[in-house]
C-alpha cells in the first residue's frame, strides 16, 4: 500500500509540474495583458480608495497593513 501511495503522488506532481512549463508567444502575452485578466480590475481607483483610507485613519499602507488610525470615531 505504501508503493502505491508513492506512484500517486508522484503522479500527482508530475502533472501538476507540466501546466507550469508553458511557453507563451509575444501575441499571446496581449491577450493575458488584458485589463480585465487583471487581478485588480482597475489599479487607479484602489489606488484612490487606499489615499483616502490612509489619510482618514492616519496610518501608511491603506490595505497592506492592519492597525494605526487614532481610534476616535
Amino acid at each position: 500500500m505504501n508503493t502505491r501511495n508513492a506512484i500517486i503522488l508522484a503522479t500527482c506532481f508530475v502533472l501538476l509540474g507540466s501546466g507550469w512549463a508553458i511557453d507563451l508567444k509575444p501575441w499571446e502575452r496581449g491577450v493575458l495583458a488584458k485589463p480585465h485578466m487583471s487581478v485588480e480590475p482597475d489599479p487607479l481607483q484602489r489606488t484612490i480608495r487606499e489615499q483616502v483610507v490612509t489619510s482618514k485613519e492616519s496610518s501608511s499602507g491603506g490595505f497592506s497593513v492592519v492597525g494605526g488610525g487614532c481610534g476616535c470615531n
